[in-house]
């Protein structure tokens, strides 16, 4: 059975910072293209970053790029997401998730394109 754990949030002040980690187990992590993604109250989910099989490609929203760094370490099944200069607009439940990738550089930014997510793991920032 795939699954995928988050953990790392928490609550911090504006201009913080936070790291996420996300442990893959059940299939082989090397060949999935890994997302976060979040969701604020009242907000549909939306994509933060995405990362390719061997990190020669990476994504990363307008809204996060210079502040959030996406990484991954295939040989312990992880990806990370590194969060500085946070805002009181980064509040939400960040989640990971999976996709088999269909060539080296593959990246998702999409829900849909997703078939294995996190239960998800809170983020607040206070003001």
């Amino acid at each position: 059975q795939v699954q995928l754990v988050e953990s790392g949030g928490g609550l911090v002040q504006a201009g913080g910072s936070l790291i996420l980690s996300c442990v893959s187990s059940g299939r082989a992590f090397s060949r999935d293209v890994m997302g976060w993604f979040r969701q604020a109250p009242g907000k549909v989910r939306e994509s933060v970053a995405s990362i390719s099989t061997s990190s020669i490609k990476i994504y990363y929203a307008d809204s996060v790029k210079g502040r959030f760094t996406v990484s991954r370490d295939n040989a312990k099944n992880t990806v990370y997401l590194q969060m500085n200069s946070l805002k009181p607009e980064d509040t939400a439940v960040y989640y990971c998730a999976a996709a088999r990738s269909r060539w080296n550089g593959d990246l998702r930014t999409k829900e849909y394109e997703y078939d294995v997510w996190g239960q998800g793991t809170q983020v607040t920032v206070s003001s």
